[in-house]
């Protein structure tokens, strides 16, 4: 049931992101844990719709970034044994909420090592850590010189200290360009794991794999991948699908990208309006029309995510057929040159991203009419917009 207040709303579609994670699991390794990337709202599709549908799709392992977005998963989670993991922000007065719920996170500075330590001697309980290095990435990360303490630490309060993992995180998978500061970073990575190992100290799981390093460089492949914009049915780049399709033939002579897009973005016709050749479209003086021209208003606008530089550039879809954005767009609406389009009636479905007959927008379409990147667009729609599984 559509909200009927609501201008537009989003669609994830579960049997393209079923597709996706088989696809995706199948080309990993069974054995190996699939920790569904959902930080940012979950890439825009939304954590509070998005944890339960993939729940449905067999996942048990999120990752997020803060402990904000922990929080939701968790109350957005229907499994007990689902796990959520922390990669980047939490303070530590809020470690003590992690451990009692059981919810993992990245260590990267001495500091908050302590401070769990601390927490978990007075609850009573471990906390589950993963030891983050710096193998190159110059953002996060333990430095070396600082193994020796971190590694004290762990034996000093063993009991309280559960590694659940030894992780880093690649400088640009995604880019050939980044070729030898990846083969560093990967080199880094085992001599590291190799120092703690001998201190006697296993973590459960290693894992290094972003959505990219796991598709360019397979040997990245552990224990367990961190799948971020690949589960949504995005490649992180044109490149790597590229190279993917490259060193996998059988796929490329299947002529079918392997990966299907779960989201679609909509809207409706607001109002439809004749308007003489010679005048001028909504605020200012941007666009005049060239002749006699049917326009629509769609309620939609840059306050949605439909940003003002896609004034006069913008293409929506109805009746599936392409309506240019004719004139400024404002912060709730837009208007749309209909003049080609037959018989456009109020109320009509609007296509911002998604299919509509034998037509699509794409999201790489429409972050190259922004000049964005696929994930600024994904992460720019709005969160209260409603979210519905089809």
């Amino acid at each position: 049931m559509k909200d009927e207040f609501s201008p537009c709303y989003v669609e994830l579609s579960k049997s393209s992101l079923q597709k996706n994670i088989s696809f995706l699991k199948n080309y990993v390794g069974e054995d190996v844990v699939f920790s569904s990337v959902i930080k940012g709202n979950a890439y825009g599709h939304g954590i509070d719709y998005f944890v339960p549908l993939a729940e449905e799709c067999g996942i048990r392992h999120f990752s997020v970034f803060s402990s904000d977005e922990a929080r939701k998963a968790c109350r957005a989670s229907t499994h007990e044994d689902t796990h959520v993991m922390i990669m980047g922000m939490i303070r530590n007065d809020v470690i003590a909420w992690a451990i009692e719920h059981d919810v993992s996170f990245f260590i990267f500075e001495l500091d908050r090592l302590k401070a769990a330590a601390e927490e978990a001697k007075r609850i009573g309980k471990p906390a589950r850590v993963h030891l983050h290095l710096e193998t190159g990435m110059n953002r996060l990360g333990l430095d070396s010189d600082q193994f020796g303490e971190t590694a004290q630490l762990i034996k000093d309060h063993s009991e309280y200290l559960q590694i659940d993992g030894l992780c880093t995180h690649y400088a640009g998978a995604e880019s050939v360009g980044n070729y030898v500061r990846i083969q560093e970073q990967i080199d880094r990575f085992e001599e590291y794991t190799s120092w703690f190992e001998e201190q006697g100290i296993d973590a459960e799981n290693y894992h290094t794999a972003c959505s990219a390093s796991t598709l360019n460089y397979p040997e990245t492949i552990m224990d367990m991948v961190r799948i971020g914009i690949a589960q949504y049915g995005f490649w992180p780049n044109r490149e790597t699908y590229m190279n993917f399709v490259k060193k996998y033939p059988e796929i490329n002579a299947k002529h079918e990208d392997p990966l299907e897009r779960v989201i679609s973005w909509k809207s409706e016709v607001m109002s439809t309006k004749r308007v003489p050749a010679g005048e001028f479209i909504g605020y200012g003086n941007t666009y005049l029309t060239s002749r006699n021209q049917q326009i629509a208003t769609v309620p939609i606008g840059y306050s949605h995510g439909f940003g003002r530089n896609l004034t006069n550039v913008g293409i929506v879809l109805i009746n599936g057929e392409r309506a240019p954005v004719a004139g400024l767009v404002n912060m709730n609406l837009l208007t749309v040159d209909i003049t080609d389009i037959s018989n456009v009636q109020k109320g009509d479905e609007v296509v911002i991203i998604g299919k509509q007959g034998d037509q699509e927008m794409t999201v790489a379409s429409f972050s190259e009419m922004r000049n964005f990147m696929n994930y600024e667009v994904l992460v720019q729609i709005p969160s209260t917009l409603p979210r519905y599984i089809v």
